[in-house]
């Protein structure tokens, strides 16, 4: 990417509510921007949405949407990503993609800027922002690495507006109906059958994404497979359950971490403070440790509960949470191309 002054952005998927918060995390962040195309499907194409004071409208996305692009921040799911993000590179721009479509591609950087920035060095116009719930373990992961990660075992509890805002309203429904007093299942969440779905109000349900043939979820597969690559650990053992909980934003990790030697929770929370945009909170005797609505509408990852296995000194059991919408997408993503600027700012 060559240096400039400031930048030309793309968003597409700007009426989605990740793209939203791209938005507004680029505004947050002052970013370096000279303009900035709005970019969704015709359905979306003529809203207006407000950037720095200005009300900017949509425009229906096509490969010429990205002529003089130099940044393009996708968010609007990996079909699209399949279409639109080779345009965008033979047009000059640089893609960060949000989707799955490019994640585990070899010649495609699955980055997390405070772990492996270093990877960006080898992109070839499309870099890969990685799955959410994957986000801030890798945060968390990589403060420790030093004392030889072996197998980490991981719980998620993930808010529904990882689903969508589809969800988010779906959930307010069921609540409504619930205090209604009538019984309302939405049919947004898993299905129980052809014609039933499980209701989400006051429930937990044990999946995340469609079961795959092994017994487990795409999303837990998720976390194996982009754990591994970002943090440049082919054999690295990662046992996941993901868990969808009735909680809007913010998702929730229950995390066991092995590694090759004894480590005491006051030296993990030593080496986690010192490591960047990540937040220990953790004095149980003033209940103090971090929960959802602790950390929505932040940047950082937030990890508490630090303690020793009972049974191994060389695990420790931790708690990890970050806002989904922003660490665990735009922000990670907007990270992505502040670093991106970064490097071009040297070369």
């Amino acid at each position: 990417m060559q240096k400039r002054d400031r930048y030309c952005f793309a968003v597409l998927g700007a009426t989605g509510a990740v793209g939203r918060k791209m938005l507004s995390t680029l505004e947050r962040r002052n970013v370096p921007v000279e303009s900035v195309k709005l970019l969704a499907s015709p359905r979306s194409a003529g809203e207006k949405v407000v950037f720095r004071g200005q009300d900017l409208v949509v425009e229906a996305v096509t490969p010429d949407s990205f002529e003089g692009v130099d940044i393009a921040l996708f968010s609007a799911g990996a079909t699209a990503s399949q279409i639109y993000a080779p345009e965008a590179v033979k047009r000059g721009a640089v893609v960060i993609d949000n989707s799955s479509a490019f994640r585990m591609a070899d010649d495609v950087p699955l980055v997390v800027p405070e772990v492996n920035a270093h990877a960006l060095e080898g992109h070839h116009g499309i870099i890969a922002n990685p799955n959410c719930s994957t986000i801030q373990l890798m945060v968390v992961l990589n403060s420790l690495r030093s004392f030889g990660l072996e197998h980490v075992t991981v719980s998620t509890y993930q808010a529904v507006s990882g689903m969508g805002q589809k969800a988010v309203d779906a959930l307010a429904s069921e609540i409504g109906a619930w205090q209604a007093g009538e019984a309302n299942a939405t049919t947004i969440f898993p299905v129980v059958n052809q014609e039933q779905h499980y209701p989400m109000a006051f429930n937990v349900l044990p999946q995340c994404d469609v079961f795959l043939d092994n017994g487990y979820t795409k999303e837990e597969m998720k976390l194996v497979n982009e754990s591994r690559k970002i943090l440049e650990l082919p054999d690295l053992l990662v046992s996941p359950t993901a868990v969808r909980v009735p909680v809007l934003y913010g998702h929730a990790e229950s995390v066991s971490v092995r590694f090759r030697q004894p480590v005491t929770p006051e030296v993990a929370r030593e080496m986690m403070r010192k490591s960047e945009n990540l937040i220990v909170v953790d004095d149980p005797e003033r209940f103090e440790y971090p929960h959802p609505r602790m950390v929505e509408g932040t940047g950082e990852t937030y990890v508490g509960r630090i303690r020793q296995d009972l049974a191994d000194p060389n695990t420790l059991l931790l708690f990890v949470v970050a806002d989904n919408l922003l660490k665990g997408a735009a922000w990670n993503a907007v990270q992505i191309a502040e670093a991106l600027i970064e490097r071009a700012q040297h070369v």
